[in-house]
């Protein structure tokens, strides 16, 4: 075993007074590494440190952030083969994905470093004569980051990146059960050139260094990515603190594909295996709610069978695997119980759900279709995390929309129609942040924003330009030029 990973704290590497092992999902016999884990005491050190960078880095140079997250840009980039094959062997996406995301990332800090750049202000004449107005925009302050273990290292850097480019300082806590991509991501944020403190990272639990970057009053926001139970309980606390906190939420979905009469088959099929078994299904915006109008309900269904039926599951570092295994032995069980709970309902588990073997021990999973599906029943209204789909039969367009929108979430949502007529009614009448249109509802673009509607989301996008909403505060300045 190699030596144990650090923490990352005021610009040095320290030992944690605890020790997680990183579990390979693919390989249960193969330990990815082992990584420190903070206290409080220990996050309650990231954060002064944090605190006493800020002053200097919130006024640094657009120039100094743009060197900076370039030279994060660059390296990553440069190493998206390394860091795909180590983020496919502790999460368990296949290779290609994960080369993908690390890609991904970097491109999101080439991104923000141009943002850096482009950050402006406005002046104008106010309403008083001989008076002049100032609007600019400020760095929020210490930015608690918590972020979840589905996407490693694009989550990271979608909300690192914005941070430190808009002149925030960072604790960043990611998942406990995959902390190698962020550890690697974090080594090369501590070569770019950061002042000591400007960037920490602090591994550990959500219950532990989540909850005292939250209680602390010099942390001035948080934004985290994960559950909606969890997400809720963050608001409170930040809505309860003092100073508030501004937090950002994002906290997953139960996102429709519609499919019409008249959808190519093909092009429906493909969107909907994407969507909803892609990453295994552990996406937020993996499309679990698959609903069909009758008079293409039984092709669809046919031909959707058959392609699940091909899919190759199998370890995620191997050539030719389509689907990895599920994440680890807590999620697994949480994709079986949801199985059994859709027959309890009345669904027919139509195809797949059987737990597989393979050449080593991991979390391996057939994709599941259930057919006969209603929208009140559980499992087309909470969300699995898995390679669990669930096809609702509708009557026609009117009542496809309608179930589409009878979901407390709201962050992606899909048509696949070859009607301009209907193609564009639903992009203005789902109630979902992000709508795609013959397209997977997973996949958005590293320079647009990213969030939802109702239960999927609280406060700013995230992403692109409109992440300045979240990582900036607005300042209106009044000048008397005597």
């Amino acid at each position: 075993m190699n030596a144990i990973l650090k923490n990352y704290i005021a610009g040095d590497w320290v030992e944690g007074p605890g020790i997680s092992r990183n579990i390979n999902p693919s390989n249960t016999n193969d330990i990815v590494g082992e990584y420190a884990k903070a206290d409080p005491a220990q996050t309650q050190k990231a954060i002064a440190a944090a605190k006493a960078a800020f002053p200097a880095w919130s006024r640094s140079t657009p120039q100094e952030r743009f060197d900076a997250l370039n030279r994060v840009s660059i390296e990553i980039l440069a190493r998206k083969e390394e860091l795909g094959r180590l983020l496919a062997r502790e999460e368990g996406k296949t290779l290609p994905e994960g080369i993908g995301e690390v890609a991904r990332a970097g491109q999101i800090f080439a991104f923000f470093a141009g943002e850096a750049l482009r950050l402006t202000g406005e002046k104008g004449a106010s309403v008083r004569p001989g008076l002049e107005v100032e609007i600019t925009r400020e760095a929020v302050g210490i930015v608690g980051l918590i972020t979840p273990w589905n996407f490693p290292i694009a989550i990271p850097a979608w909300k690192i990146a914005p941070a430190l480019c808009y002149g925030n300082t960072v604790v960043f806590k990611p998942a406990e059960i995959v902390p190698g991509s962020a550890h690697a991501l974090s080594e090369i944020i501590a070569r770019s050139g950061l002042p000591a403190g400007v960037f920490n990272l602090v591994m550990g639990s959500g219950s532990v260094v989540g909850q005292t970057m939250l209680e602390h009053p010099d942390v001035a926001a948080i934004s985290f990515t994960g559950s909606v139970g969890t997400g809720r309980r963050i608001a409170q606390t930040c809505v309860a603190s003092t100073p508030m906190k501004k937090f950002q939420l994002e906290m997953g979905g139960k996102n429709p594909l519609v499919v019409l009469d008249d959808a190519d088959v093909k092009v429906a099929v493909e969107a909907a295996v994407n969507g909803a078994f892609f990453s295994t299904g552990q996406r937020c915006t993996a499309s679990s709610r698959l609903i069909v109008t009758e008079g293409i309900h039984d092709r669809f269904v046919e031909a959707l069978t058959e392609r699940v039926k091909g899919l190759v599951v199998d370890d995620a570092l191997k050539a030719g695997t389509q689907m990895g295994p599920v994440v680890d032995q807590t999620q697994l069980d949480q994709d079986l119980r949801y199985l059994q709970i859709g027959k309890e309902e009345g669904a027919r588990l139509h195809w797949g759900g059987e737990m597989l073997n393979r050449e080593t021990p991991g979390f391996y999973m057939q994709p599941a279709i259930f057919t006969g599906a209603a929208n009140a029943m559980r499992i087309a209204r909470e969300e699995i995390f898995g390679p669990v789909a669930c096809v609702i039969r509708a009557k026609d367009y009117d009542e496809a929309l309608a179930l589409a929108n009878d979901t407390e979430f709201g962050l992606a949502a899909g048509i696949c129609t070859t009607s301009l007529k209907y193609a564009s009614h639903f992009k203005r009448n789902s109630e979902a942040g992000m709508v795609m249109v013959n397209l997977p509802t997973a996949g958005v673009d590293y320079h647009v924003p990213f969030g939802g509607r109702k239960g999927s989301s609280y406060g700013a996008r995230e992403q692109g330009a409109y992440a300045r909403e979240f990582y900036t505060i607005v300042k209106t300045a009044y000048i008397n030029p005597v």
